[in-house]
């Protein structure tokens, strides 16, 4: 085990340098009792590598973060179509550009980050919303972070390092770097941990009627589609498809259940018992979103992009025998690997937007991945950034996911709003940061749970093609959602 101190390491002064101060922790500070030392802190953001130890991680895997209390924030409550909800965020890049970091940093150790949601691409695509809002989720929350607490799961190490942006009038702090410090010492000591979660907001939302139908399988959980009506929905979607309009579209029901707990102890048995690579946590304002996604939505380093799309899926077995029967029944699937292909030629078509045309590729295709309660089918697809495009320009090529929308991208979003009553929110989503070094990554909030008034949202969903069956399809979504209900204790 390291011991707790301070290791300053001031980046020289140069004409553009950012000076940092970065002090390693006691690698005792485990994510979970980080995130009970900033509970109380609004902006809180996890980025949770949580199966960094599961046989076969990759690389993505290797970090951990943690931040909270924003210098500033950047919210959109609604998305307006033809208007940039990023206008902000690229003219702070660009500030932060001119200060460059010192190297060997993480890819993450402050910059911006938050939530986007599903709704959001109607700011580049003119789709009409899902009818029904209760929850009114924010289109976009992001923050600007002066600072993180970065797991290292290669080397097992842990140390905090803040940043300091002087007298840029772009980034004003709210206290200077050796305070920030000093901040971050106090809360993660055993003298002042915040484990005990503040007392939960007392506003209550009230369900649309028209869409709380009792589930006729697990107590005390509500869903906007009753049983039949989503085998209904199921088939409208394939008839789209047999008249032409579309190959493929994702389908969700929203599930609710009563939930007036700690997000932090359900937030613990999340991610023990779906330990995923792009998990994550969210706390602003009065809500609170907690993620076991296993599905990366875009990665940036430099000018390489790479998004890996997640499209066929098959529930864990008891036993290796039959583990490795569904293991093998899905990788001879015709249908999921037709719907994977599809979405596959969405996304390369999506990069070569922004990306040079000679470089989009596709390394791989529909190679099976296990995680805790699930097989997936993965590919995974690469491109080179245009030189004169942004990470916010190739957000907005590509919101919303191809994987969680459907083929072609706006049809298939045109007929999700006639047949989800619901708005999805941050479902479908992304959790992102982009780190000071210039590096960037997103997931697809799948496997998502937003708790706010008094509610514990968990939508569910899977893609529709011609091969679909609407029973099949409707036990997919009930599969993906039973990690989650175990973590509510509901199964």
């Amino acid at each position: 085990m390291s011991e707790p101190g301070p290791k300053n390491d001031r980046t020289a002064a140069g004409s553009a340098a950012l000076p940092t101060i970065r002090e390693l922790l006691s690698t005792d500070l485990t994510i979970e009792s980080a995130i009970g030392c900033f509970a109380d802190c609004d902006g809180l953001l996890v980025f949770d590598s949580a199966d960094a130890d599961r046989p076969g991680a990759s690389q993505a895997g290797r970090y951990s973060f943690l931040t909270a209390d924003p210098v500033r924030r950047f919210d959109l409550q609604h998305a307006e179509y033809g208007t940039d909800p990023f206008a902000e965020l690229h003219q702070l890049s660009e500030a932060i550009a001119m200060c460059e970091p010192g190297r060997h940093l993480p890819p993450f150790s402050g910059g911006l980050a938050g939530v986007l949601s599903y709704e959001l691409g109607g700011c580049f695509e003119h789709v009409r919303p899902a009818r029904i809002d209760e929850f009114g989720f924010p289109a976009m929350t992001v923050g600007l972070y002066d600072w993180a607490i970065v797991w290292d799961h290669t080397n097992d190490s842990v140390e905090s390092i803040v940043h300091d942006f002087g007298a840029s009038a772009a980034v004003p702090q709210s206290m200077s770097a050796e305070a920030r410090a000093e901040w971050i010492r106090r809360r993660v000591s055993a003298e002042s941990n915040f484990a005990a979660l503040p007392a939960a907001s007392a506003s209550q939302i009230e369900p649309d009627p028209s869409v709380l139908h009792p589930h006729a399988e697990i107590a005390n959980v509500f869903s906007d589609h009753p049983a039949a009506e989503y085998r209904e929905a199921v088939g409208r979607v394939i008839e789209y498809i047999r008249a032409g309009d579309i190959f493929q579209a994702n389908l969700s029901q929203r599930l609710l259940t009563p939930f007036r707990g700690d997000p932090l102890n359900f937030y613990s048995r999340l991610r023990t018992g779906n330990a995923a690579p792009y998990a994550g946590l969210a706390h602003f304002d009065d809500w609170w979103l907690l993620s076991a996604s296993p599905e990366s939505f875009v990665q940036l380093d430099g000018r390489d992009v790479v998004t890996r799309p997640i499209k066929g899926t098959r529930r864990r077995q008891l036993t290796p025998e039959a583990d490795l029967g569904v293991r093998i029944d899905l990788e001879c699937s015709e249908k999921d690997r037709a719907e994977n292909v599809m979405i596959v030629d969405l996304l390369r078509n999506d990069l070569s937007r922004v990306c040079t045309d000679e470089s989009v590729r596709v390394p791989k295709l529909c190679r099976l991945e296990s995680f805790a309660t699930v097989h997936h089918l993965v590919s995974e697809v690469t491109g080179t950034l245009n030189k004169d495009r942004t990470l916010w320009d190739l957000l907005a090529a590509t919101l919303p996911g191809g994987s969680i929308s459907g083929a072609p991208k706006v049809r298939a979003m045109e007929i999700i709003g006639e047949l989800e009553p619901t708005v999805r929110g941050p479902y479908c989503g992304n959790l992102f940061y982009q780190g000071f070094g210039g590096q960037a990554a997103a997931n697809i909030l799948i496997r998502t749970i937003l708790c706010r008034g008094g509610w514990a949202q968990l939508p569910v969903g899977g893609g529709i093609t011609m091969l679909s069956d609407p029973q099949a399809e409707y036990q997919e979504t009930i599969d993906k959602a039973v990690g989650m209900l175990a973590a509510l204790e509901l199964v």
